[in-house]
């Protein structure tokens, strides 16, 4: 934890010593005034808003610099995060800075803040606040921080509670770090967190199976229960969540689609890495229909070129970056606004407007026309909420250059601006302490969300402090009864939950007899029933009359959304569900559905495989089915008779077929079930035969076997089928494999598939025959083969003698290949990989003077000489095997087309030293084989059968019984020495091409 007590004068550091507390220290800047930075009110000047609206410089620097969240209280004044330690890539995090807490106060409603109030300035890595519960709750990772002002004056109490830790720090990608707290209307307390930065979170000294992992998405946390929750999983860095008139959560993101509906329980689509469970096999896409950038590019393309430069994704709505996020609800813009999604789009350096409209059991999201574009290339819209008064506020992190700072941060600046339409109207009961608790019961009738939201929060803080609040409870009830309206009944109902009120199960169970409230109902049920789990109680709530609704709710035809909220309390408690669960999978009209499918298959993928296979033969999705045989089938070594009952009902042959070969893939032998033979015998259609033969040879049908060998060996016979069908022999290991790659080793098209199936034979002539016939493939083909020998210590021995002859020239070794020659553990290896082809500097020592002699060439001048064309050649040699530039290479390591690459600087460091930041997802795992073999890649997936290694050139999925040992290490897959095989005009050629704005001719 990083903090500095406020009661006294000493800081408590991450690593627990106290030190005396210093004065705030000054930020100051990393980047240089490359663009000169405009007053506020010239930056206001150039801010294009529709007719009828305007905008005030509500704070500027040196009353704000660098806010990146905020809050409101029941006082209606607007609580400020500022983040000085977010540095570039040189600094990450600079602890000997420290962030603040704000406090802005607008006392006659002008629209410029007239008090500005420290709350705290003795915390670090601060990321987002919020108010409740006698405090002021703060996300610092590792931390959930709670700082404790029972009394509300607007200083801390004494020094941060640690709530929660847990949350990683470790990602080079910090921007990812866990953010956004928001309280939920049912009570909880919402955050957020990217995909690069997977944690364990839990309360501190918590054992390990205590703690919810995350990797990506939204959590939760209950602070009456202490309890944390994982909301959704995947996305990328989601930086913005609401909540619509009907309790419906959505959230924004970057890159690989911006709006998402964030249903409990849903797995989405990632940009990078593996969903942390194995049986979640696919996950769901966006809801907008469109993006905010051209998807026929590249995402980094986007990005203007220079500050102040063109914006690119212009037409589109700005670019792939979005941060910040609100559903309009309040009562000072056009009702047109109402219900509309508004986010900050980063590069285009406005305010996204979206429209959500229903669609299937979720929503569709559509573009409407930008509401605020900013002319100031500093506006650097980081968040948004509207006030008291309907207006809007929003805040500008300002600065310049590259939208992850890398390039530098400026932390000397920073606004806040509030657009409203019109004039605004304060209202009267923004205080609310001085609102009765009758009053704060009509509340709920408003159609300001803001006093509705705040009247709730403000309930839950007199309760807290004791308060009794039976009349505010009896005067809500009274409310309904009169005015039974939808809208007013569900508010009622959160309040219930949200206060902690004794009345709360009990109104959820009356309100489950009315159809209309049970959208709202069944997540509250959900939460109840896991709040007693937790506590070691049994979930009474969903028994009884409950049960009976969630039935009849389960089998109505035409409301998917209702089906919906019944997959998502499935998935919270499946073992409750199997009654509503058989209904669902009974609507064979949700198979096309965007949710519903994937949400009924994550109700069941945990539970034990003969209950999974009980809902087969009923079940009317087609996905789900698959995915049912694809789990039995995953478990036919410990538990074969969940799968032999799938096939004895002979049910949807197609599903279960393309279920098992999916479960199977990778796989060389499996135990034949027993009611397989029976089975293939009832096949008639082509395609399912053709299927049952390829897991014939997965059950080692001798028979199967000797006719895919005759394939292979077929001349005349189609190339890819010959390929597939050698593929299966080496997944196989056949008898008589050996033989047949040697016969079809020079065969192009089959070669690398040859190569992969010798390399299973530890043998010496294997590897001379291998090395031998270096002269006879193709240039990819040879670079497989150079893969291949590396993999064994005879295989390497081959490799070397060829190289020392001259059979194999030097350069076809590349420093990748030369460090897994290295990383085979033989001293003998070692010496003779010096003697031919050279020696790998990885010291410390080394790298600094590398470092430091390219920059001194690699001048301004230097590199204007150099021609960016060879430069594309030399790439395609030594990277485009693990990155993509322009679209074109792979993808084993990050896309280069974005990042600070137009700084050679930045370049050199990062190939010189590549390890200096390393996401967790590109750090290298070498796996060795029980044959022998050594294998070096990154993880792709895995199963408990399964481990998919990803490895230049190559992706192999691996049996884990043919595994020997896995370790990950500390290191990228890029090698370091890269640059020392290279001629100084190729390095300059190199340099001169990856600093390239577009993508430039082959010679």
């Amino acid at each position: 934890m990083r903090y500095v007590r406020s009661a006294g004068a000493a800081v408590v550091c991450g690593c627990g010593v106290l030190v005396a507390a210093e004065p705030f220290p000054a930020p100051y800047d990393t980047q240089p005034m490359i663009v000169p930075l405009l007053p506020a009110e010239a930056a206001l000047a150039k801010m294009e808003l529709p007719e009828g609206f305007r905008a005030t410089v509500f704070a500027a620097e040196p009353d704000v610099n660098n806010p990146i969240a905020c809050c409101w209280d029941d006082r209606g004044r607007l609580w400020v995060a500022e983040n000085f330690t977010y540095g570039d890539d040189a600094e990450r995090y600079n602890l000997k800075l420290r962030d603040r807490i704000l406090i802005f106060e607008d006392t006659d409603n002008d629209g410029v803040h007239d008090r500005r109030t420290v709350f705290t300035d003795r915390v670090q890595m601060l990321t987002s606040i919020e108010r409740g519960l006698g405090g002021v709750w703060a996300v610092a990772p590792p931390h959930l921080l709670f700082f404790p002002d029972a009394d509300n004056d607007d200083v801390p109490d004494g020094p941060p509670q640690v709530v929660l830790d847990g949350f990683s720090t470790e990602a080079a990608s910090r921007h990812t770090f866990a953010n956004g707290l928001k309280w939920g209307p049912n009570g909880w307390l919402y955050g957020r967190i990217g995909i690069s930065s997977t944690s364990h979170i839990g309360r501190p000294g918590c054992r390990p199976d205590e703690r919810v992992g995350t990797a990506g998405g939204l959590w939760r946390y209950h602070p009456g229960q202490q309890v944390v929750d994982a909301v959704c999983a995947g996305t990328t860095n989601p930086w913005g969540h609401d909540w619509d008139e009907h309790g419906e959560l959505f959230f924004i993101n970057t890159v690989i689609g911006h709006l998402w509906h964030g249903v409990h329980g849903a797995h989405f689509k990632r940009m990078h890495g593996l969903d942390l469970n194995p049986r979640v096999y696919d996950q769901i896409d966006q809801i907008a229909d469109h993006y905010h950038w051209d998807t026929g590019g590249q995402w980094q393309d986007s990005r203007p070129e220079a500050p102040g430069g063109a914006i690119p994704a212009d037409a589109l709505g700005g670019g792939h970056a979005h941060v910040g996020m609100m559903i309009y609800q309040g009562v000072n813009w056009p009702v047109a606004y109402r219900g509309k999604v508004l986010t900050t789009n980063l590069h285009g350096r406005r305010v996204n407007v979206e429209r959500l409209e229903p669609q299937g059991s979720s929503y569709v999201g559509r573009h409407e026309p930008d509401i605020l574009r900013s002319g100031d290339v500093w506006f650097r819209g980081i968040d948004l909420t509207y006030g008291p008064d309907g207006g809007v506020y929003v805040l500008d992190w300002s600065d310049v250059g590259e939208c992850h700072e890398s390039d530098g941060v400026h932390r000397n600046s920073g606004r806040i601006y509030k657009v409203v339409h019109g004039t605004p109207v304060r209202p009267i009961e923004t205080d609310l302490a001085k609102v009765d608790a009758q009053g704060l019961a009509r509340l709920h009738l408003s159609d300001n969300e803001w006093l509705v939201r705040m009247a709730r929060w403000h309930w839950r803080e007199r309760q807290h402090r004791g308060e009794e609040m039976k009349e505010a409870e009896d005067a809500l009830a009274r409310l309904v009864a009169d005015q039974p309206s939808p809208r007013l009944r569900r508010q009622a109902l959160w309040t219930s939950v949200y206060a902690g009120s004794k009345r709360a199960e009990a109104d959820l169970q009356a309100a489950m007899e009315v159809p209309d409230l049970r959208p709202v109902v069944i997540p509250l049920l959900g939460d109840a029933a896991l709040l007693a789990a937790r506590a070691g109680r049994e979930p009474t709530v969903l028994s009884g009359a409950v049960r009976q609704r969630l039935l009849e709710a389960a089998g109505e035809a035409g409301s998917p959304p209702l089906r919906l909220k019944l997959a998502s309390l499935a998935i919270k408690h499946p073992e409750s569900a199997q009654p509503w669960l058989e209904r669902l999978l009974g609507h064979a009209a949700d198979a096309d559905d965007r949710f519903l499918p994937l949400m009924y298959w994550y109700a069941l993928m945990d539970l034990p495989p003969e209950r999974v296979a009980a809902f087969f033969a009923g079940c009317r999705v087609p996905l789900v089915r698959q995915n049912i045989a694809r789990r039995c089938t995953g478990e036919i070594e410990k538990n074969p008779e969940p799968l032999n009952r799938l096939l004895a009902s002979g049910a949807h042959p197609a599903d279960l077929l393309a279920g098992m070969n999916e479960a199977l893939e990778g796989w060389a032998r499996a135990p034949r079930p027993d009611s397989w033979a029976a089975f293939t015998s009832g096949l008639t259609d082509p395609p399912l035969q053709a299927l049952a033969r390829s897991l014939d040879v997965v059950f080692g049908d001798g028979r199967a076997l000797e006719d895919i060998k005759r394939i292979v060996l077929d001349g005349g016979a189609d190339l890819a089928r010959r390929e597939s069908a050698l593929r299966s022999l080496v997944t196989a290991r056949a008898d008589g494999l050996k033989d047949v790659c040697r016969r079809v080793l020079t065969t192009h098209g089959l070669s690398v598939v040859a190569m992969q199936g010798l390399a299973l034979f530890d043998e010496p002539e294997v590897g001379r025959l291998l090395a031998g016939r270096y002269g006879s493939f193709y240039p990819h083909e040879q670079q497989a083969l150079i893969d291949t020998l590396t993999t064994r210590p005879v295989f390497a021995e081959a490799l070397l003698e060829r190289l020392a002859a001259g059979a194999i020239p030097r350069s076809a070794v590349t420093v990748a290949q030369a460090r897994q020659i290295r990383a085979l553990g033989r001293p003998s290896l070692v010496e003779k990989l010096s003697a031919v082809w050279g020696d790998i500097r990885d010291s410390s020592a080394d790298k600094h003077a590398q470092i430091a002699g390219l920059k001194a060439r690699l001048t301004p001048e230097v590199l204007a000489a150099a021609d960016p064309r060879h430069g594309r050649v030399v790439f395609n040699q030594v990277c485009a095997s693990c990155h993509k530039l322009y679209g074109e290479g792979n993808l084993l390591g990050p896309d280069l087309t974005g990042g600070g690459r137009h700084d050679v600087n930045y370049l050199v460091e990062n190939i010189v030293d590549p390890n200096a930041l390393l996401p967790a997802d590109y750090r290298m795992t070498v796996v060795t084989m029980t044959d022998g073999r050594t294998l070096s890649g990154t993880i792709a997936g895995q199963s408990d059968r399964t481990l998919t290694l990803k490895m230049v050139g190559a992706e192999q999925t691996l049996e884990r019984d043919q595994i020997a040992s896995t370790q990950q290490l500390p290191m990228s897959l890029m090698p370091e020495g890269l640059l020392q095989t290279l001629g100084d005009a190729q390095v300059r050629d190199l340099i001169a091409y990856l600093m390239t704005r577009s993508q430039v001719e082959l010679p």
